[in-house]
């Protein structure tokens, strides 16, 4: 008898942890125009877990006044990371596609828990989505998601994205570098040091088929230049 107790006491605690693992997964599916029956590319977006519904988000296109800045909230949370320059002119979107056919999905690695800048105003969230109001294709996101977290710093862990127009699909996989408060000896204001992040982005080779599933998929790039299949 208290051999079974032991053993239904395991499995629910094997039980346990693997519903805890899943409530967090998310799965992106990557398809270049080469693999897919009628020569388009495609991305899939799920999250398995039962406290994130499915949401259609929508942006209409918009003229924005000089000056105009942008609210920065948390994705997952809400909170208020602060404001950022916007930029003026943003395109369409609904969901997680835009009216040029970009479309951006993620997939969170974690990463080591020192390199999260805790001053940072883009979390990954609003990362996807200032982006896609901002990109026409594959490789412009990649530039501007580069240079917001560069200019405004990246609050959250690692994570793997999947960006896609209507020829190319790319996977971009990108973490902070931490914390590093100084003190600006004129202005007497604390920043970071280490404002930014390290990043790097990779063609799916068109015929083929990738995935990502909460762990960084690119393993070897070359780091002395840039190439047409690969950025850094």
């Amino acid at each position: 008898m208290k051999k079974t107790i032991r053993l239904l006491g395991f499995g629910l605690l094997v039980s346990v942890i693997m519903l805890s693992t899943k409530t967090q997964a998310c799965t992106n599916f990557l398809v270049t125009k080469g693999a897919s029956v009628d020569g388009s590319t495609m991305i899939t977006y799920a999250a398995d877990s039962h406290y994130l519904y499915g949401e259609l988000y929508f942006w209409p296109a918009a003229s924005h006044a000089p000056g105009t800045m942008l609210k920065v909230y948390e994705w997952d949370t809400g909170k208020f990371l602060g404001e950022i320059p916007q930029i003026a002119n943003t395109y369409r979107v609904v969901g997680n596609i835009n009216e040029h056919q970009l479309a951006i999905g993620e997939t969170t690695y974690g990463g080591r828990e020192e390199l999260v800048d805790t001053t940072g105003l883009v979390d990954y969230g609003s990362l996807i989505y200032i982006t896609l109001q901002r990109a026409k294709n594959a490789r412009e996101a990649i530039k501007i998601m580069a240079e917001l977290v560069a200019e405004y710093g990246y609050y959250s862990s690692g994570e793997s994205f999947s960006i896609a127009d209507p020829n190319e699909v790319w996977i971009m996989e990108l973490i902070g570098k931490g914390t590093d408060m100084k003190t600006d000896r004129k202005t007497k204001k604390a920043y970071n040091a280490n404002k930014g992040a390290v990043w790097v982005a990779k063609l799916i080779p068109d015929g083929y088929v990738s995935a990502h599933a909460n762990h960084a998929r690119i393993m070897t790039f070359p780091k002395e230049k840039e190439t047409k299949s690969s950025i850094s």
